[in-house]
């Protein structure tokens, strides 16, 4: 049966290391909810809707408004 040291040395351990500390240094909400990079900045803007029910059917879209009755 073969022995674990105390204190393990290696330069795979060395990898692994440098592995853990890069992953470390993100942010843990990145970690949980990644944005690729190609999205970040192209976020759409919202836009205003009308209220539910404030359609007037009986009339064209061009002539509809919320002010209109």
């Amino acid at each position: 049966m073969t022995s674990i040291p105390d204190a393990p040395d290696g330069e795979d351990l060395a990898a692994l290391r440098e592995e853990i500390d890069r992953l470390k240094a993100i942010p843990e909400e990145e970690l949980v909810d990644p944005t690729p990079a190609s999205l970040k900045g192209r976020e759409l803007e919202p836009e205003p809707t009308d209220a539910i029910g404030s359609e007037k059917w009986d009339r064209p879209a061009s002539e509809e408004s919320l002010g209109q009755e």
